[in-house]
């Protein structure tokens, strides 16, 4: 509150404690510091343009390989298709497999395709892991493949593949993807490139309290070089269908995962409570423990539902109203960047 920043020590013994009162006041005066009295939400909707992928990630429900049962991929005619059936939308995510077939040209294509049919629809699309990929194959640097997807009609990045950066864990974890510290320099080429972007950080699996301080404390260096994630997105871990097992986070460990986000993360503008992992209401809860965002209407989720997410697959604009609305605050609909804003 006196506007010292957190060091390890602090957030560690912040993760040790047990007073979560005190966690969610202290991080709630933060956000509200931040964002006042708002709590965010965008209609948007999710697209997996395919399953298949050439890793096999121990904590993934989601992926197949080519020819296993319930493996699938979309035309670009299937992905226009399902946009034409989303109702009003102002922005479409797009993350998939790495796919062992499909040319870079297939994701050029792809956005060129929308930005076509859809010009006022926002591409948030491709993670790190994917961008990284998607190099490789067409033998371009970083920077390049950024480029052109950005011209091709990428708007901005999400989070996802940030997973846990602790290279003992990550081992276990997802052996065949690319290292915590990759991960980073995607991103910040990513900024440099002028595209905006998200970062994530699995928890509740095989980690410690010390892997997701140091975690936190990665995103939070490299967010003082460039100033390009917009959000953070603690992801509770879902137990069902993956090799490693385990059980499901408690609503405890979320909301205390979230109030510390936000106090350890103080130069990123929004914590997010993603609702489709969280639950509506530890979701509701946790826009009282320093979260300012809830996603949105989200439409056809199939990751976490793969791994036995309790969610439902969608919420109506409505709905997420009345939800925030509910915690005392203003729900406000935004855009991609946290522009254009509604109040309701």
């Amino acid at each position: 509150m006196a506007g010292k920043r957190l060091s390890k020590a602090d957030a560690l013994r912040l993760f040790e404690s047990d007073d979560i009162f005190t966690l969610g006041r202290l991080a709630d005066a933060l956000a509200a510091k931040k964002n006042g009295n708002r709590a965010y939400f965008i209609r948007n909707r999710h697209i997996n343009p395919t399953n298949i992928c050439i890793n096999r990630c121990r904590f993934c429900a989601f992926s197949r390989s080519k020819g296993q049962d319930g493996a699938f991929e979309l035309t670009i005619s299937d992905i226009l298709k399902k946009l034409r059936a989303s109702g009003p939308i102002s922005e479409v995510h797009i993350v998939g497999g790495l796919h062992p077939d499909w040319p870079v040209e297939y994701y050029l294509e792809m956005l060129s395709a929308i930005r076509k049919h859809f010009p006022r629809l926002h591409i948030k699309a491709f993670t790190a892991v994917e961008i990284d990929y998607l190099a490789r194959i067409g033998g371009l640097d970083l920077y390049s493949t950024l480029v052109a997807l950005k011209a091709a009609g990428l708007g901005s990045m999400p989070g996802g593949g940030a997973e846990i950066f602790a290279p003992a864990i990550r081992t276990r974890l997802c052996p065949e993807k690319i290292t915590g510290e990759r991960w980073l320099e995607v991103m910040e080429i990513a900024h440099k490139a002028g595209l905006r972007t998200n970062a994530t950080m699995l928890y509740g699996h095989i980690e410690s309290h010390e892997d997701r301080v140091d975690h936190l404390l990665s995103l939070r260096k490299l967010q003082d070089r460039t100033g390009g994630f917009q959000a953070f997105i603690p992801l509770a871990y879902h137990p069902q269908n993956t090799e490693i097992q385990g059980r499901y986070t408690s609503g405890i460990d979320d909301i205390r995962t979230i109030a510390i986000s936000r106090l350890v993360l103080d130069n990123f503008d929004h914590i997010k409570a993603y609702w489709i992992m969280l639950g509506e209401k530890i979701s509701q809860l946790a826009l009282k423990f320093g979260a300012d965002d809830i996603d949105g209407t989200i439409i056809e989720e199939k990751i976490t539902r793969s791994a036995g997410g309790l969610a439902g697959g969608q919420m109506t604009a409505e709905q997420l109203v009345n939800l925030i609305q509910k915690t005392g605050k203003v729900a406000v609909e935004r855009d991609s960047f946290y522009r254009k804003a509604r109040f309701h």
